[in-house]
């Protein structure tokens, strides 16, 4: 297991919490783990880490969902929303699109050049490959 806290599963942080409680050392909480995980003990950083947020009265054992996250998934109605949006003005921002969608200007751009295969000519949004008939 890696020092990183996200990786601290709810067994480990619910047992540093017991040892912590019963007024053990953070030396002593981590050479228990240690001993019992063995190498799928957390890192020293990672105990540190947990029983600091114990001490400062943070005592909840669950990670709590983190609000405000971007919008990451790509639908078939995100894409077909910005392609529209493309198609009616041509000349449109992807920071104008992210603003009418309320996602990320980076999502969006992700969602133009990978998934609608377009890309800024001229200040126009054309596809990557042109027929024949749209080269004219």
């Amino acid at each position: 297991m890696s020092g990183d806290a996200r990786d601290f599963n709810n067994i480990e942080t619910q047992t540093v919490k017991f040892f912590f409680l019963q007024g053990k050392a953070l030396m002593e909480i981590h050479a228990i783990l240690t001993e019992t995980l063995g190498e799928h003990a957390p890192s020293y950083a990672t105990v540190k880490n947990c029983v600091a947020q114990f001490k400062c009265g943070y005592c909840s054992t669950c990670f709590a969902p983190r609000p405000g996250r971007p919008k990451t998934v790509t639908t078939p109605e995100i894409i077909g929303q910005i392609h529209g949006l493309i198609l009616e003005e041509r000349k449109i921002s992807a920071k104008s699109i992210a603003e009418q969608l309320g996602i990320s200007r980076e999502r969006v751009e992700s969602i133009i050049h990978e998934d609608l295969d377009m890309r800024k000519f001229c200040a126009n949004w054309v596809p990557k490959c042109l027929k024949g008939d749209q080269k004219r």
